[in-house]
């Protein structure tokens, strides 16, 4: 396990991630967190973009799996028409 601190929370909902904690994980100022709550555990998981290169191979994996699966663009954009009506 890593570092351990304790923090409150503000009476607008904010929590202070401790110095020593963001300076050993690299977090800065707009960083964004997925939370996860259940019962009395929070947690706390920086979303980290992929780096160029790993989202290239993310992007020739879902077209290989898309021309498998035999979808064409019409069928993309028709999906999106529809995802969009039902807002």
């Amino acid at each position: 396990m890593g570092t351990l601190a304790t923090t409150r929370l503000s009476s607008k909902g904010q929590v202070v991630i401790p110095e020593e904690i963001r300076e050993s994980l690299g977090l800065k100022a707009g960083d964004q967190f997925v939370v996860v709550g259940d019962r009395d555990v929070v947690i706390l998981k920086a979303i980290t973009p992929p780096r160029l290169e790993e989202f290239d191979t993310l992007v020739r994996g879902a077209r290989r799996t898309a021309r498998r699966a035999g979808l064409k663009p019409a069928n993309v954009r028709s999906a999106i028409a529809r995802a969009r009506a039902t807002r």
